[in-house]
């Protein structure tokens, strides 16, 4: 049991991370800022190495990882696209960021009170998750609105 909600909560985390890093650089192109810009980099790097520890936990119990939903990845996409069509501004990236990471917190939460038997070393890794979208969520609040 232990064993099986460990795998499932790393591969929802994987699932979120991906969806995550791609948020980031759909919306990179497009940011004037170069502090924003510094922000998502940073931040797009911290999600690569949390990836990377996440990969190595899911090769341990010889799983490939989880793919974000389809539907998901694709609305996500969308309305990237067509906010930023109408309306290509630093304040609407941080507002689109903002939200995919307010998502991915509540997700994680969701994750892991459901896979409560997982081990310590996941439930810490979904943890540190959840810090990170926390702390990038703080620090967009400065682009918002401009």
């Amino acid at each position: 049991m232990v064993e099986q909600e460990t795998i499932m909560l790393l591969q929802e985390c994987d699932a979120g991370i991906q969806m995550g890093i791609s948020a980031i650089d759909n919306v990179l192109e497009y940011v004037c800022d170069e502090t924003l810009k510094h922000y998502l980099m940073n931040y797009k790097d911290e999600h690569v190495a949390i990836q990377e520890e996440l990969q190595k936990l899911l090769d341990d119990y010889h799983d490939k990882g989880k793919e974000p939903n389809t539907a998901a990845k694709s609305m996500s996409w969308l309305k990237i696209n067509v906010k930023l069509v109408m309306n290509e501004s630093d304040g609407t990236i941080a507002d689109l960021i903002t939200d995919g990471c307010n998502m991915g917190v509540k997700s994680l939460y969701k994750y892991l009170n459901q896979y409560n038997d997982a081990d310590e070393e996941s439930r810490d890794i979904t943890k540190r998750l959840i810090k990170l979208e926390e702390r990038l969520t703080e620090d967009m609040r400065q682009f918002l609105g401009k």
